[in-house]
């Protein structure tokens, strides 16, 4: 069965939320209370019109809200095959979500807010890529906490792996945080290879989702791991991006402004929260009102610990 964005509730269906990693990780973070918004501009076309709705429903701030016709808002289309494995269809070019140029992304945009969050899928195309770069280097260069998640790797670029390490290694030197998959891992040189590359490029934190295993976070050289639940942090549910907003809020609601406030404890503390969420929104089949609220994660942590 093929499905695409648009919500449904169908037996078995998985509905990738409106927007990709950053809009879907922006919408958990408002969520959980906490002021959050969307630097892009999206195609003037049925699914753009949804996206910002969708945004705006869920209290996002959609710092570029210009609608633009000539670009043309991408669509997914995950395959359901027998056994729970999916597959991921592009319909339309990948980053048509982003069609800023760099030089719409000021200064001012970025000191708005104490964490900047991207997805790779943001450095498919240019001008997508390069307006990505600009605002992950401002992120960096005013001291934000600047985060990062490696997504559809071998989706992009038509299926060019080499092309989309490349892309994603331009930015690791303005990056923080960094959230992989397992099987991305791979294409970094494995795990031995990501305490040199944390060195090589300054990056504090990486953090491997590893599904229904949980969470393991590579910190300096100290890793810190987090037990699963079922089905935690699968992307295809827009479960990675309940992990990866919850996480980020815990963390903002912790009073971190930048990488000398993360201590071991707090990002402990984050990814069970982080847990959580993916797994709160697994339940609810990964629609976007499965993105769970503060109160929601908190009361099963409450529900665990008690």
């Amino acid at each position: 069965m093929v499905i695409d964005f648009l919500p449904g509730e169908e037996s078995g269906c998985y509905i990738r939320n409106a927007g990709g990693a950053p809009a879907n990780v922006a919408i958990a973070v408002a969520r959980n209370g906490l002021q959050s918004g969307f630097l892009g501009k999206v195609g003037d076309d049925d699914f753009g019109r949804f996206l910002v709705s969708v945004l705006e429903e869920n209290g996002v701030e959609n710092v570029c809200k210009t609608m633009t016709s000539e670009a043309v808002t991408t669509m997914a289309f995950v395959t359901l095959h027998e056994g729970g494995e999916r597959t991921f269809t592009f319909a339309r070019k990948p980053g048509a979500d982003m069609l800023l140029s760099p030089d719409e992304i000021s200064p001012a945009i970025i000191d708005r807010y104490t964490v900047v969050h991207a997805g790779s899928c943001s450095l498919s195309r240019s001008p997508a890529a390069e307006a990505t770069i600009r605002a992950l280097e401002l992120g960096h260069d005013r001291r934000k906490l600047v985060s990062f998640d490696v997504n559809y790797r071998n989706l992009l670029w038509d299926n060019d792996q080499a092309a989309a390490v490349a892309a994603v290694k331009r930015i690791l030197g303005y990056v923080d945080l960094l959230k992989i998959s397992e099987e991305e891992v791979a294409l970094f040189g494995g795990e031995a290879a990501i305490p040199q590359l944390m060195r090589d490029n300054g990056i504090t934190l990486v953090m491997e989702t590893l599904g229904a295993d949980g969470a393991r976070c590579f910190l300096a050289d100290e890793v810190i791991e987090v037990e699963g639940r079922k089905a935690t942090a699968v992307d295809a549910t827009g479960a990675g991006d309940a992990f990866w907003g919850g996480f980020l809020s815990c963390l903002i609601d912790q009073g971190i402004t930048g990488v000398t406030d993360l201590t071991s404890r707090k990002i402990r503390l984050a990814m069970e929260y982080g847990n959580v969420a993916g797994w709160v929104c697994v339940q609810s089949k990964g629609a976007i009102s499965s993105l769970p609220t503060k109160a929601q994660i908190q009361q099963h942590l409450n529900t665990r610990n008690s």
